[in-house]
């Protein structure tokens, strides 16, 4: 029996960024899942305050030299590798200069959130589905976390729906208390549109696009909802709620990567 594989896509992991809860989940969950016999591929933004040097990043050129269109703009897409040795696994990092060369993750040094963070969340996610694809690798389960991750569950579900890799797939999303301030700009509906997509699709991102309508639209597209941290955002909760689909509360450090198993093979089972 082939083990089960799962794809994480990750807003943070540590050690590559400072320790946070999304960080520390991030990096601890994957090796657990691994060590329980599934197998597992991890992606994460490469931003430009992550040391390559120290954390020995390397261009893994058969995957890079891509170009992704948004907003009629090409992009160059570069896939960068590195190890943590003592956890036997291995981070794939979606990196291209105009997006994330800034030495910052997500706001400048005073706090101000960047303005093509909707860009740079496309951009990312984009990364990831094409670079799986370009693996051949088929993940049985894929694990979205943090809000930078929101639209994979709409491109799995509806842009890449009859891709090979992603035919069957089932997408859980984590939601944690980190979200964005800066509404997303008026248009970035717009610079979703793939074939597959339709306006119809769209309708969570009517108005201000905030963080609970990402989420909403997270959670539309998804086959089941983790609350990441121990307070979730009222309106966010509310759309997880009225979304219908399996709902696992908030876990703490000693029980979630046994919990999160379980709901994987709950998700599975449907």
């Amino acid at each position: 029996m082939k083990p089960t594989k799962v794809l994480f896509i990750s807003q943070e992991i540590f050690p590559y960024l400072p320790e946070s809860e999304i960080a520390t989940i991030c990096r601890d969950l994957p090796q657990g899942i691994q060590e329980k016999g599934k197998e597992i591929r991890t992606f994460m933004p490469r931003y430009g305050n992550i040391n390559e040097r120290r954390n020995q990043l390397h261009e893994v050129i058969r995957l890079s030299g891509m170009n992704m269109i948004i907003d009629d703009n090409d992009y160059p897409l570069i896939i960068k590798v590195a190890s943590i040795q003592s956890a036997r696994m291995q981070i794939y990092f979606i990196d291209n200069d105009d997006f994330f060369q800034r030495k910052n993750t997500i706001a400048d040094d005073n706090g101000v959130e960047f303005e093509d963070n909707d860009d740079r969340s496309i951009f990312f996610v984009r990364g990831v589905i094409e670079t799986v694809r370009k693996l051949r690798w088929v993940p049985d389960v894929v694990h979205c976390h943090g809000w930078i991750t929101s639209l994979a569950p709409l491109y799995i579900k509806r842009a890449f729906a009859d891709d090979p890799c992603f035919r069957d797939s089932k997408v859980v999303f984590s939601s944690y208390d980190n979200g964005f301030k800066r509404p997303f700009r008026s248009y970035f509906a717009k610079k979703l549109m793939l074939d597959g997509i339709q306006e119809s699709d769209l309708t969570d991102l009517e108005g201000d696009i905030d963080h609970a309508s990402l989420s909403k639209l997270a959670f539309r597209y998804s086959d089941g909802i983790i609350q990441g941290s121990p307070e979730m955002d009222p309106k966010v909760r509310e759309a997880a709620e009225a979304s219908g689909k399996p709902f696992l509360s908030y876990q703490s450090p000693e029980t979630y990567i046994d919990a999160f198993d379980d709901f994987y093979n709950q998700i599975l089972e449907q």
